[in-house]
């Protein structure tokens, strides 16, 4: 019974250390998601500052995995290209030996749980606090005491179960000095790091462990350890980029491929370099304090790694190109920027949203671009041809308004800033608008059809050049619409679409009471007449949805149509 209650407790300490580093990670994503998402686009020009960018970033979440995460998902909605992507998660590699550097200094010397309760007491408040920044900063602050208590208590747990003595009679048949014992100690620290899904928990583990002074378990056991959970992190983006585009899927390779080179070249040339490290900190960092060796170890394998590397960054890009060729028409009806199983964190998927909100938007466009040409089409099998595409980009917009729907609900169930949870809401009714667009457009396909199956005779010229100038009218408001779709949309942006949408409106009463003229003048029959209405009041509507688009993305209520208009009324 004492040894489940020892191994619950175990579980337990680490289950609690995961939570503080997850609760930290996102805490600060919330407060400083926009700035993460603006150096990342500013600083990934050139490898080096993609490196740097990479430390940075992951210095301060404390999550190589996030990180990789964040950059695959980067990939998949072409915010970031397959090279920029591959310095970025070298520098992620060098950025999560922080954790280590800060465990070993303070993490098993002092009594840092002594301070992480009071500390929550300062947490507190800001927890409760009705503004978002200062929830986030709470939210980081109970992070960073609940990772310190958890390493505490599994120290103490561990303690408890004499677990270095259960490590040693675990070594005792092992052989020591055998090379074939470094490789299984890699393998192990990979097959862990991949199970925990965290190789900050899994160094931790391993620092505890070194620290005490187990037979069998020295320096050049400990950095095995280390050096497989660089191959055992990777799983975390690969799993991410499954469901994601090709670009992605390459990313993630390039991150298993540049951890699995790394862990090769230092088994080469493992026992010099454990010497060489030793040496450096017996004799330079002074010694004192063992833990620093692995910590090193750790340091100087990710940053090694990154300097053999970065020259070679094309030729990795290349690699993972030949490994993952693009396929023919990738993805050409489906998402392009998100799928199902791709959430780097809430607050920077919305980016990846927001992109697909515009791809939407664009095939809106391109759908109503069809019409014209179907208006002004003669040959009966053409005409068919087209009316298909159309039909077809109408199932596609419904699939596409189901698919982002349920993306931003998967999104809104993460843990979001007030600010993000709007932008959510706002988005959602833009692609609801969207989806009505993609409707209207085949409404004025099916209006053509109709007319042409039914009515035995054409549009007159007259009749055919006001039609034309209405779908000119509603391209220039879907040209706007793109325009403001995935930015802030400002006063002048709101007053040039309602300028369009009244011109649209205006112009349809204005044809509508000269149709009732020419009908009754007999210029055209009364059924002529009622398709030719019918299309442009179809085209007031589509006008109608593309204002409501705009306001939707401003957080304005969609009250800018005056109505349908059905018919000869």
């Amino acid at each position: 019974m004492e040894l489940i209650i020892g191994i619950f407790n175990l579980v337990g300490s680490l289950a609690l250390f995961l939570y503080g580093m997850k609760t930290m990670s996102e805490g600060l994503e919330k407060f400083a998601g926009d700035r993460l998402r603006s150096i990342l686009a500013a600083m990934t020009k050139n490898r080096v500052m993609g490196v740097l960018t990479g430390i940075l970033i992951t210095a301060l979440i404390q999550s190589s995995s996030a990180t990789t995460v964040m950059v695959v998902s980067f990939v998949n909605a072409g915010l970031m290209t397959l090279g920029q992507s591959i310095g970025v998660i070298m520098g992620a590699n060098i950025g999560t030996t922080v954790t280590a550097w800060i465990i070993s200094a303070v993490g098993f010397k002092v009594n840092i749980a002594a301070f992480a309760i009071p500390l929550l007491s300062i947490g507190m408040p800001l927890i409760f606090s009705s503004k978002g920044s200062r929830k986030s900063i709470g939210e980081f602050i109970f992070g960073f005491s609940f990772l310190f208590m958890g390493l505490s208590f599994l120290q103490e747990a561990a303690t408890t179960m004499n677990i270095g003595d259960m490590v040693a009679g675990m070594l005792a048949h092992v052989p020591q000095d055998s090379f074939l014992t470094i490789i299984l100690f890699v393998i192990v620290g990979a097959l862990v790091t991949m199970i925990v899904q965290a190789s900050a928990a899994t160094m931790a583990i391993t620092l505890m462990l070194f620290g005490m002074n187990i037979p069998g378990f020295g320096f050049e056991q400990a950095a095995a350890l280390a050096m497989g959970q660089n191959i055992g992190t990777t799983i975390t983006a690969f799993m991410a980029s499954l469901t994601a585009n090709t670009q992605a899927r390459r990313a993630a390779l390039a991150h298993m491929f540049f951890n699995v080179f790394g862990v090769v070249v230092f088994l080469i040339v493992f026992y010099p370099a454990c010497d060489a490290v030793s040496w450096v900190v017996e004799n330079i960092l002074g010694g004192g304090n063992d833990l620093f060796k692995l910590s090193a170890f750790h340091t100087a394998f990710n940053v090694i790694n990154t300097l053999l590397l970065i020259g070679f960054v094309k030729q990795i890009e290349m690699l993972v190109c030949r490994v993952l060729p693009m396929k023919a028409q990738d993805e050409d009806y489906r998402l392009r920027f998100i799928s199902g199983g791709l959430l780097s964190t809430a607050e920077l998927s919305i980016m990846e949203a927001q992109k697909e909100i515009h791809s939407f938007a664009e095939r809106c466009q391109r759908m109503a671009g069809f019409v014209p040409t179907l208006l002004e089409t003669q040959d009966e099998m053409e005409f068919n041809k087209i009316f298909a595409r159309i039909e077809k980009y109408e199932n596609i917009t419904d699939s596409m308004e189901m698919e982002i729907a349920s993306y931003l609900n998967k999104v809104s169930e993460g843990r979001l800033s007030d600010a993000s949870k709007t932008q959510i809401q706002k988005m959602l009714r833009q692609i609801s608008e969207l989806e009505s667009i993609g409707d209207s457009v085949y409404n004025l396909g099916r209006t053509l059809n109709r007319h042409r199956m039914h009515c035995q005779k054409s549009f007159t010229a007259e009749q055919k050049q006001h039609m034309m100038t209405m779908l000119q009218l509603v391209d220039a408001a879907l040209s706007e619409m793109l325009k403001r779709i995935d930015q802030p949309t400002t006063k002048s942006g709101v007053k040039t679409s309602l300028n369009i949408e009244h011109e649209i409106n205006n112009y349809r009463t204005q044809l509508k009471n000269q149709n009732l003229h020419d009908v009754n003048a007999g210029l055209y029959d009364y059924q002529l007449g009622v398709f030719y209405v019918d299309f442009i009041s179809e085209c007031e509507r589509l006008g109608d949805y593309v204002m409501n688009v705009v306001q939707a993305g401003k957080g304005l209520s969609n009250d800018f149509g005056d109505g349908p208009v059905n018919g000869m009324a």
